[in-house]
């Protein structure tokens, strides 16, 4: 497999991304266009970030082993879009075998083969799902909501409650807290059990 780009590894993360002592991969690419993305190195063109194959980064984390084995911690692949690049995840789950617990942040907004492929890979899985409210979510992220809440219904089935933590923001001048309590409402019947509710704070340009 070729090399793709990351914008950013992280070491040493504790109670941020899933179990464990953990290191974040973040891919460069996402699909979505929200308006107060906070990585936007992820868009912007790939010239000059550095690229790993599998094996590569599994060299460059795997000095991190016994605090991946000892707290049942591994590596959290971020962005951009971790699910677009399954093909990368299979891979380096292969090499790194049971031990390390693989966590995917991920928008869902892919297709549902990426979805289904994922899964068979990784362990554990944070959904940033932004808002139940399909004109907000358009308007926020230039996506269509329903691929992310099918996708998502269809990996709790899979998962199980236990394996998705799902991410409900509020963000200013597009939802409110009764849009959040109403999207958490949705999620709740849905079967979701872990919910992360927080707020943006939108830094001024002055």
């Amino acid at each position: 497999m070729e090399a793709v780009p990351f914008i950013g590894i992280d070491r040493h993360r504790l109670g941020v991304d899933g179990v464990g002592v953990t290191t974040l991969a973040a891919f460069h690419g996402c699909p979505l266009r929200c308006r107060y993305c906070l990585n936007r190195r992820c868009l912007e063109p790939a010239e000059g970030l550095v690229r790993y194959t599998p094996q590569e980064l599994y060299d460059r984390v795997g000095v991190d082993n016994l605090y991946f084995i000892a707290t049942g911690g591994g590596v959290c692949f971020g962005g951009g879009e971790p699910l677009l690049r399954v093909d990368f995840l299979e891979e380096f789950k292969a090499l790194c075998g049971r031990g390390w617990n693989l966590t995917a942040e991920t928008s869902l907004q892919v297709e549902r083969e990426s979805v289904v492929r994922a899964a068979e890979v990784v362990g554990d899985f944070i959904v940033d799902i932004k808002e139940g409210n399909a004109a907000i979510y358009k308007a926020y992220t230039g996506g269509d909501a329903a691929r992310a809440w099918g996708n998502l219904e269809w990996l709790l089935g899979r998962m199980g409650a236990e394996h998705v933590l799902v991410r409900v923001p509020l963000i200013p001048d597009f939802n409110t807290e009764a849009d959040c309590d109403a999207t958490a409402k949705r999620l709740e019947a849905m079967g979701v059990t872990r919910i992360d509710r927080f707020g943006y704070r939108v830094m001024s340009d002055e």
